[in-house]
């Protein structure tokens, strides 16, 4: 089948070059001529291990191809999917549309024959509704059905996620348009792979309920790991023991710094925004989203007393990660961003190692970037694991002692033992262990 792609970020270039390895022709489109011009020199924009190798492979076989202008491919195109960016609203939490409407807009006058408009972006209810009304409004005679397909990609694992999804949910009620989608992902009959269809709107809300419970649950286990180091409990324990438990699994039980990323920020307050809207607030999302934004704030504090309770005035402070999570670049709603500054405020001088953070450079000011964890350590008067890079889960420990000014590790990711932490002579601080 042919495949236009309206957009090549994360979602965009990941779905493009998986949809060309099952054998689809995919053109990825970008306003952005110098990402196109990168992508056809061979360069990845983005960090997503294996995305390199995948794209180039499907380039050689003359599946996919890259272009700035949407004319052609959206004129051959069985489907086109609109995988844009939907950042939150500056000033009240709403998704920010404009680029899918502008999307949208740009394929209603380019559509030739049948074709499915496909919504990757993630988009509140009703956004299908509203894509529909701008294709009745430039193009009343275009045969266009409006499907969602939401993404379920997770930062570090997304070809997998592709290729071997839990699921594929499908919003639509039109036949043509499931026959196009069943075709489009035929591949994963093969793996059994459950696909849903559903109602649009359904199909939209799905995506955002998805998030939000796995944003809760994250900060559930915060919140249990806050009240374990209060009664002296362990929260990794606490979470093997209820994670156990079918009902419940074990998946995004793991205490640390709060959630941040590209989706879970953003999408929990879009519901809020949309529930609210609805006049059926969802409360424990409300909650959710600020004890999360209240938890990577107080981060900085947890530093403060293993240090000296006081403030950090002419102290130096190492920081071993700085995106949001491990195996991304991605630096959106990073709790470092709101921890990094805390330090600062308190008197520390920070510097920091990120294998992928980039982007870091740009948006935390005066610190001092180092080119690998003992750099870090050098000279530091307590050192922080903010993300769980694999390389910092076997650290030579002795080396980093006899580098640091003091031998205070702050763990807010829980990758080491506190027994052997302490038999090796650190002041060791974790997350909601004794």
């Amino acid at each position: 089948m042919h495949v236009a792609m309206i957009g090549t970020g994360y979602v965009g270039l990941v779905s493009g070059a998986c949809f060309a390895d099952f054998g689809h022709t995919v053109t990825c489109i970008d306003k952005d001529a110098s990402k196109i011009e990168r992508l056809k020199a061979g360069g990845i924009p983005i960090y997503e291990p294996g995305l390199d190798v995948l794209v180039a492979q499907n380039v050689k076989a003359g599946r996919l191809f890259f272009a700035t202008e949407a004319a052609e491919a959206v004129k051959q195109a069985d489907a086109v999917f609109i995988a844009v960016g939907t950042p939150s609203r500056r000033g009240d939490g709403h998704a920010d549309l404009s680029y899918v409407y502008a999307a949208a807009e740009e394929i209603a006058g380019l559509v030739d024959g049948f074709t499915v408009v496909v919504t990757k972006s993630t988009v509140p209810v009703g956004t299908g509704d509203e894509i529909e009304k701008i294709f009745k409004r430039v193009r009343p005679d275009a045969d266009v059905a409006v499907v969602s397909n939401p993404e379920f990609l997770r930062e570090g694992a997304a070809i997998e996620d592709f290729k071997r999804p839990d699921r594929v949910v499908v919003g639509t009620d039109d036949d043509r348009a499931r026959a196009v989608m069943r075709e489009l992902y035929r591949p994963l009959y093969l793996n059994e792979t459950p696909i849903q269809f559903t109602g649009r709107r359904t199909s939209e809300l799905i995506k955002y309920a998805g998030n939000a419970f796995l944003a809760m649950k994250i900060t559930f286990i915060n919140e249990m790991a806050d009240l374990c180091e209060a009664v002296g409990a362990d929260v990794q324990q606490v979470a093997k023991g209820i994670g156990l438990d079918g009902r419940i699994g074990g998946k995004f039980l793991n205490a640390g710094p709060g959630y941040g990323g590209s989706c879970f920020p953003k999408d929990t307050l879009a519901l809020v925004r949309t529930a609210r809207d609805a006049g059926s607030p969802v409360e424990l999302i409300e909650t959710t989203v600020r004890v999360n934004d209240a938890r990577k704030k107080a981060m900085a504090q947890k530093v403060i007393k293993a240090v000296n309770g006081q403030d950090l005035s002419g102290k130096t402070i190492g920081v071993l990660g700085l995106t949001f999570k491990p195996n991304t670049d991605d630096m959106r709603d990073a709790p470092s961003l709101d921890i990094v500054p805390a330090l600062q405020a308190a008197g520390a001088r920070v510097q920091a190692f990120d294998p992928e953070g980039h982007e870091a450079t740009h948006m935390l000011k005066d610190v001092d970037f180092k080119t690998d964890p003992y750099a870090v350590a050098e000279g530091a008067d307590a050192l922080v694991i903010i993300t769980e890079w694999d390389q910092f889960r076997a650290l030579d420990l002795d080396r980093i002692k006899l580098l640091m000014n003091r031998p205070v590790l702050v763990d807010l990711r829980n990758i080491y033992k506190p027994d052997d932490m302490k038999a090796r002579g650190f002041a060791y601080t974790s997350v909601g262990r004794p």
